[in-house]
């Protein structure tokens, strides 16, 4: 269908109907669909199938990673070089975790170049030059340095004393610290990377509030976030928890969105915030995490009876051995990845549902997930969205959008314009050819 034709057909699906009876949500869908171009298609459709490949390599890329830092011994010379300048036994675990981050990023460098900035100026995603992006490659690896090394030798710490049952207690230490990230995430790590600062006063950003009161999160003011410096991907989020909470949205939401859908993105993330997701995904990521230690307590005793004297591991306890509890959880997460991508896409679907109530502007619900298709498939097949997918596909948000229109016709405002800017166009090429029809009620 030409896209031209598509939009008059949605206009006067949105003009037309005088009652849910009347709204079609099936050809409303099918008339949103066919407003994207092709050539506009097709590319989405090759960056993210491409990322298919990439999540299948990324995995036996880093079990080579792992293999190389164990059987050139480098490993448990690292650990060697740790005992030999410290004194206590937590200090030489967390000189070993910094050495291994260490090692590990610069043998992963290619790959993260390639996926982080070569691939996203391919597809037209990133702003960035290289000196940029390389800059804030490092302040991520100088917090990955931190956290992640307080985490390692926290967990050697259990192993040591619990070497049977770790993988429980490991779990718990996961949930924690967890918890602790996102509590600190948006004072202390987002602004490394980005200068927030309040949204500019207005009708939408009282709307955004109001929303954010109404739902009960405890905020008196709305951010927004210098991405476009970065990217071209619009975003938002409502981060933090337990009193750290703040609402904040990307500049390129602002600039490229209308109000309506700011609004529908804006209810979206309230909704994770109102129906308790930050603190669902942590027991989930804990209980995933305990099946990980579990399967790693295993996999590492098989390989170890094995290998390890060739590597130069001595046992569980030994940080020396931690490419090989890489190597596991990188296979553990490529075997589980549509299990977890599951539990995140029905969290994303259930806060779909509560933005759309809270927000009541499906028709921006719809037109936001069009241009979410920037760097989204929004048609993939069943199979692809439950082993691909961590966020419901365009079409199915799109449907969703126009199957709660149809639910809702008759308690939505009238208006004498289309839903969107783009359908104003669409409203006189439409009527051109058809009798004019009275607003929707």
């Amino acid at each position: 269908m030409n896209k031209w034709r598509a939009l008059g057909l949605l206009a006067l699906i949105c003009a037309g109907a005088a009652s849910a009876a009347e709204f079609d949500p099936k050809a409303a869908t099918e008339a949103y669909m066919a407003t994207l171009s092709p050539e506009a298609r097709a590319r989405s459709d090759a960056h993210f199938e491409g990322g298919y490949w990439l999540i299948f390599w990324n995995a036996p890329y880093a079990v080579g990673v792992a293999f190389v830092l164990l059987f050139t011994r480098a490993s448990a010379a690292m650990r060697g070089i740790a005992e030999h300048i410290m004194p206590w036994r937590w200090l030489q675990t967390l000189t070993y975790a910094v050495l291994f981050i260490l090692a590990t990023a610069a043998l992963t460098f290619p790959l993260t170049m390639y996926e982080g900035f070569s691939r996203e100026h391919e597809f037209g995603l990133s702003n960035q030059t290289f000196d940029e992006w390389l800059n804030e490659y490092f302040i991520g690896l100088a917090v990955n340095v931190v956290l992640t090394g307080l985490f390692l030798t926290g967990i050697y710490a259990i192993v040591r004393r619990a070497p049977r049952t770790w993988w429980i207690w490991g779990a718990a230490a996961a949930a924690a610290f967890a918890v602790l990230a996102i509590m600190i995430a948006p004072i202390y790590i987002s602004p490394l990377f980005n200068e927030y600062k309040p949204m500019r006063e207005g009708d939408l950003k009282q709307q955004i509030l109001s929303m954010a009161r109404a739902s009960g999160v405890p905020v008196d003011n709305v951010y927004e976030v210098d991405a476009s410096r970065q990217s071209t991907r619009i975003s938002a989020n409502v981060q933090g928890i337990f009193g750290t909470a703040r609402i904040s949205l990307n500049d390129n939401l602002l600039n490229r969105a209308t109000p309506a859908e700011v609004k529908a993105v804006m209810g979206h993330e309230i909704g994770h915030y109102a129906l308790g997701h930050v603190v669902e995904i942590v027991v989930y990521a804990s209980l995933i995490a305990g099946v990980a230690f579990a399967f790693i307590q295993w996999g590492f005793g098989v390989l170890h009876r094995v290998l390890g004297g060739v590597w130069g591991v001595r046992d569980i306890a030994d940080p020396a051995g931690l490419p090989i509890a890489y190597a596991l959880f990188a296979l553990y997460n490529l075997v589980t990845a549509p299990i977890q991508n599951s539990i995140v896409r029905s969290n994303e679907t259930e806060a779909d549902i509560y933005g759309l109530n809270a927000a009541r502007e499906p028709d921006g619900f719809a037109t936001i997930a069009l241009k979410l298709s920037d760097y989204r498939k929004i048609d993939p097949s069943p199979f692809e969205e439950f082993i691909f997918y961590d966020h419901p596909s365009g079409r199915s948000r799109i449907s969703m959008a126009m199957h709660w229109k149809a639910e809702n016709l008759k308690d939505l405002p009238a208006t004498e314009s289309p839903p969107s800017p783009v359908l104003a166009r669409a409203e006189t090429t439409a009527t051109e050819s058809a009798p004019a029809m009275p607003p929707s009620p």
